[in-house]
């Protein structure tokens, strides 16, 4: 049985969905760089979850969302002198190629924010029928005092959660005003940039509502499994769960959080903000997709990953002799072999994809012929690395 941890509960436990097909969202990109390769990892740690899921029989509904409006947007497009539309279009497209060359099994949906306004004024109209949320000078906010389990998801301490909205792109927005300095903007009425239309006025959504807006529309109030990169967990993930459960009386708004963490360089977190970023195409310039997803899956999705370049070059070797030994022949069912049962006992145990890797390169190197053509599938349909 597959078992995986929940950020929320602090433990790992035995998947059992609640609907099928499986509902997954996975917080996407908002395209203002080129895609580095924390947002691989992230990305990929999905894209074999749903891949295993897939694999033994159970269908998935996965939503990923683009979040084409947004002040770090707005401010890199005037920084470029370019449009906002543009760049994030343009950023978009290169994303897509680079997940494409990965082998990338792509979501059901891909909401775009700009295309979802509507969806936002419906449940920001909802919150505020509910006493959930107030309208001041600045905007419409959340009343996180109506939460009654706010932060039970990141567990921060209010002065930490202070420090971390402090260094938000958006935070010179916020309205002094506000209750509470954790509340958050669920509509900002701002002078300029673009803006849409609503009962409160000529504005633009804040960043947290995008996805409970998406998250009900395409998946329903209560989805299995919500995941993201562990740097969402406080604010975006929280202030989702407030809102989410605020609007639609449904607790608990998601049944398992998935964080996958960072990717470092030189012990930095690597991030578009602080500029020390690899990026997936000047990888592949020198290694395969296969060896770059073999690379970046040869680490448990929750520890934080420190980028090596001569592990890379491991990583290429590795999955030459990985093609070398699996590469030619027919791919067959998953069987019940010991090599096969192995990499998915990896899998399930929280997907563990590093002993999964390992389990399945011992496997090809002592499998008898029969049991290749399972190995196959595990090797190109699951895991990607073939």
């Amino acid at each position: 049985m597959l078992r995986l941890y929940d950020t929320r509960r602090r433990a790992v436990f035995p998947f059992r969905p609640r609907s099928s097909p499986i509902t997954l969202y996975v917080c996407g990109v908002t395209p203002y760089d080129t895609t580095h390769l924390g947002h691989a990892r992230t990305f990929l740690t999905f894209d074999v979850l749903v891949r295993h899921l897939e694999a033994g029989g159970r269908p998935v509904r996965y939503a990923q969302n683009v979040t084409d409006i947004d002040e770090s947007i707005l401010q890199r497009a005037a920084r470029d002198g370019v449009s906002w539309r543009d760049l994030g279009q343009r950023e978009e497209r290169e994303f897509l190629a680079d997940m494409r060359r990965l082998g990338w099994r792509p979501p059901d949906v891909m909401p775009h924010a700009t295309r979802e306004i509507p969806s936002m004024r419906a449940m920001i109209d909802a919150l505020v029928a509910k006493g959930g949320a107030y309208d001041i000078k600045g905007g419409v906010y959340f009343d996180t005092s109506r939460a009654g389990h706010y932060g039970e998801l990141s567990r921060f301490s209010a002065a930490r959660m202070l420090r971390i909205l402090a260094a938000q792109d958006d935070a010179a927005l916020d309205d002094p005003e506000r209750r509470d300095p954790v509340d958050f903007a669920l509509w900002r009425r701002v002078p300029s940039g673009p803006r849409w239309p609503s009962r409160h006025g000529r504005g633009r959504p804040g960043w947290h509502i995008e996805c409970s807006a998406m998250a009900l529309r395409y998946l329903g109030p209560r989805i299995d499994i919500h995941g993201g990169g562990s740097d969402l967990i406080y604010p975006h993930h929280e202030n989702e769960i407030a809102q989410s459960e605020c609007a639609t009386g449904q607790r608990p708004f998601v049944g398992w959080w998935m964080h996958a963490g960072p990717v470092r360089l030189a012990g930095e977190k690597m991030s578009k903000s602080l500029g020390n970023m690899v990026f997936v195409r000047t990888a592949l310039e020198t290694t395969t997709p296969q060896a770059l997803r073999l690379y970046l899956l040869d680490s448990h999705y929750r520890r934080p990953f420190d980028h090596d370049e001569a592990k890379l070059v491991g990583a290429e070797e590795r999955a030459s002799a990985l093609a070398e030994t699996l590469g030619r022949g027919a791919i067959g069912p998953l069987g019940r072999d010991a090599a096969t049962r192995e990499v998915l006992a990896a899998l399930d145990d929280d997907l563990d994809t590093r002993t999964a890797i390992r389990a399945l390169e011992r496997g090809a190197r002592r499998a008898a012929a029969g049991s290749r053509p399972s190995l196959r599938h595990l090797a190109r349909r699951v895991l990607g690395i073939l």
